[in-house]
């Protein structure tokens, strides 16, 4: 089935020049009875910009949500983050950012990310966030990344 309405799924796309320009595209999706289905998203290289220094930020970012009536297309996911690139925004802002249009975009019964932000000047910051508890009976791993001991 071929979704009309998306502009980035196979056709040339590149990334917008902020997050605020970037287009998040969803496709429809069908829950099937029982718990929930928890969809991970893992980026290891998400990169951002210091907002008072420009140097740039790095960050592997784990995002789990439950799905109700829309994916997020991937592809669009990507070029999403990517836009980030050269975002000037605090690890915290960006980190709720990236949720936040996914949750305006699915709709979702249930998304949290993790931001774990490779340190700079010594202090690595994790930032999580999430819209509340967990559906009831879902499988919800750990998010898999370690305490900050030269990340990888």
């Amino acid at each position: 089935m071929t979704e009309s309405h998306l502009t980035q799924l196979g056709a040339e796309a590149r990334p917008a020049a902020s997050p605020d320009e970037a287009v998040l595209e969803t496709v429809p999706y069908q829950r099937l009875p029982g718990p929930p289905t928890i969809v991970r998203f893992a980026c290891p290289e998400f990169t951002s910009l210091c907002p008072v220094t420009g140097q740039p930020d790095f960050a592997h970012l784990v995002i789990d949500y439950a799905p109700d009536e829309r994916l997020v297309e991937s592809k669009s996911l990507k070029l999403f983050l990517t836009s980030f690139r050269n975002h000037g925004s605090f690890h915290e802002s960006c980190t709720v950012e990236v949720a936040r249009r996914i949750v305006e975009v699915t709709k979702p019964l249930w998304l949290r990310i993790g931001g774990y932000w490779y340190p700079r000047g010594g202090i690595p910051i994790d930032v999580f966030w999430q819209t509340g508890a967990p559906p009831e009976g879902v499988f919800l791993p750990d998010q898999g990344v370690p305490p900050y001991r030269g990340r990888g």
